[in-house]
């Protein structure tokens, strides 16, 4: 909750100065943060209170859920992206996310997985940051989920 705090008075701040100097930039901005650990998505009901978007970060969510480090060849059967624990607490990022209207994507390699585009959509993830080149394959299975 610091960082955000922190964040929103340092944009503040960079705010007035542009104002001062006569610059035109965008008053609007979306702040938004990256659910990465667990800690982020036991605070994401406080944390949606604050900013406009959650991005989630699926590889490090997947990794620090799991207890493994993604890098070890060694611990590879133990760091399952699709772990029913992993998809929770992705559910409940978004469902935080939603009770206080705000938005929330994924990013990583789990939003190229076709075979889990319909449980996301399912589960109302309003948008998946994808490669170019998985955009087509993507727009299929959202197609026909």
């Amino acid at each position: 909750m610091q960082e955000v705090q922190d964040a929103r008075a340092i944009i503040e701040e960079v705010k007035t100065a542009l104002n001062g100097e006569d610059v035109k930039f965008k008053h609007d901005i979306q702040v938004g943060i990256m659910i990465e650990t667990p800690a982020s998505v036991i605070m994401a009901e406080e944390l949606a209170q604050v900013v406009d978007f959650f991005s989630i970060g699926t590889n490090d969510l997947t990794q620090y859920t799991l207890a493994c480090d993604r890098q070890n060849a060694h611990l590879k059967r133990f760091a399952d992206p699709h772990s029913p624990a992993v998809l929770r607490m992705i559910e409940m990022a978004v469902t935080a996310a939603h009770r206080h209207h705000i938005w929330c994507g994924i990013c990583g390699e789990l939003g190229e997985d076709p075979s889990l585009t319909e449980t996301f959509l399912k589960i109302g993830v309003d948008e998946l940051s994808v490669s170019p080149g998985s955009i087509l394959p993507l727009r299929n299975a959202i197609m026909q989920a």
